[in-house]
């Protein structure tokens, strides 16, 4: 008997017992469905985390500082005479952040002015958070427009005073936010016409919380061009911070240091400023997350895994059950021919049908599943390969370990005593 035959015998044999054949998949439908929604569910939250980090511009970044402007000496012989050394200490400035900008490959760079003004609205005073910034730092945190426009290039570079307002400070001022494009805000000593509004934040509208409290306080701002923040907040063209990203992990200690060498080549070797390096912080929590998720996808796969063997049980018990009333077909078999290898083959190749058929369905129904929380969690969550592999492979095992005895025992039947089994 070739293979075919026994490939299309075995896939006769189980759509004609549709209630035995059912019953039988149904352990091992269930136990790829959890092994496949498992892998998945893990894989998707890890990949959800990824993209909320770097949604928020923590991933392979430094931000860097003004250091409080004293230094120890490197010097050992003057050490015993000095305790410290002092150096006079250059602020960052825009300067600083310009150069950066031009000699250090990043995804995003940009400096930061922090400071809160007050702002004069419908004859009332309120403290109002004043940053000023450039594009880099809407894009790497992921704050969209809902109105207007960001700064341009003739704005930034001229210093104009304009400005691009959070969602919460349009809400609170601005309750037809459209309307709010092209009004005038006195803040402090300066009017700023608002040119933008921007969107809702689009990083926690699912429920899922990544520092809501901080992204809260950024909407809560008003945005100018960084060069009209250095010359009429700060004196001397300083900064508060300078921030970089860089495109992966490789990249990011070559960013580092480049930014390093370059800032004391225009400090004059002082080092009065520090990093906050926020991509270590990252890596750090990134591989505790990663064995964390491998941890939870053992445990849940060895958990899902049960439900696979109770299937293979119950394959097993089927087919040896199977063997008593399916006598006769063996006898005949033997009879015109089959061989002990024959049957063999026929009943494992029936076993391992029976497993894949029920991976496969097991698969669809995860696939399902996993579709529908994406939808609700409104974050894609993929089927992974190795999930699906996994279920498959696993599947195949099982139908080869429960097929095994009974296709054995099948094969050493005697033709005789099988054609004369009932009578």
């Amino acid at each position: 008997m070739k293979i075919y035959e026994s490939f299309a015998s075995s896939l006769q044999n189980i759509f004609v017992h549709k209630l035995r054949s059912s019953l039988t998949l149904l352990g091992i439908i269930i136990g790829v469905f959890a092994v496949v929604t498992m892998f998945s569910s893990i894989y998707g939250i890890k990949k959800m985390i990824s993209e909320k980090m770097e949604g928020m511009g923590w991933n392979n970044s430094i931000i860097i500082y003004p250091s409080n402007g004293e230094q120890n000496s490197g010097n050992l012989r003057l050490r015993h005479r000095f305790r410290y050394i002092k150096r006079k200490v250059k602020p960052l400035t825009f300067m600083d952040y310009d150069v950066l900008k031009k000699e250090v490959p990043a995804k995003f760079i940009y400096g930061m002015i922090e400071t809160t003004e007050l702002l004069h609205f419908n004859n009332k005073d309120y403290n109002t958070r004043l940053r000023a910034t450039n594009l880099a730092y809407f894009v790497s945190k992921t704050y969209p427009l809902l109105f207007g426009r960001y700064f341009n290039a003739f704005e930034t570079k001229n210093a104009q005073k304009v400005c691009v307002i959070g969602y919460n400070f349009a809400e609170k001022h601005f309750p037809d936010k459209k309307n709010a494009i092209g009004k005038i805000l006195t803040i402090g000593s300066n009017r700023y016409k608002i040119i933008g509004v921007l969107d809702k934040d689009k990083l926690n509208n699912n429920g899922m919380n990544f520092n809501s409290w901080e992204r809260r306080n950024d909407l809560k701002a008003v945005y100018i061009p960084l060069t009209t923040g250095s010359l009429h907040l700060r004196s001397e063209n300083a900064i508060d911070y300078i921030y970089l990203q860089a495109e992966n992990k490789k990249a990011f200690e070559v960013m580092k240091t480049e930014s390093r060498q370059i800032l004391m080549a225009h400090h004059n070797m002082a080092h009065d400023f520090s990093f906050n390096d926020v991509g270590a912080i990252m890596f750090k929590i990134t591989k505790e997350l990663d064995d964390m998720m491998k941890k939870w996808n053992i445990t849940l796969s060895a958990i899902a895994s049960i439900s696979l063997i109770v299937g293979g049980i119950g394959l097993f018990s089927t087919l040896l059950i199977s063997i008593n009333e399916r006598m006769m077909e063996i006898g005949i078999r033997k009879s015109v021919g089959a061989t002990n290898g024959d049957i063999f083959l026929h009943f494992i190749i029936e076993a391992v049908l029976l497993a894949l058929i029920a991976a496969v369905i097991g698969i669809l129904l995860s696939t399902v599943l996993v579709k529908a929380i994406s939808g609700v969690l409104k974050s894609e969550f993929p089927v992974p390969v190795l999930g699906i592999v996994i279920g498959l492979a696993f599947s195949f095992f099982i139908g080869i370990a429960s097929g095994l005895y009974p296709a054995i025992k099948a094969s050493k039947i005697d033709p005789i005593k099988a054609i004369f089994y009932f009578d």
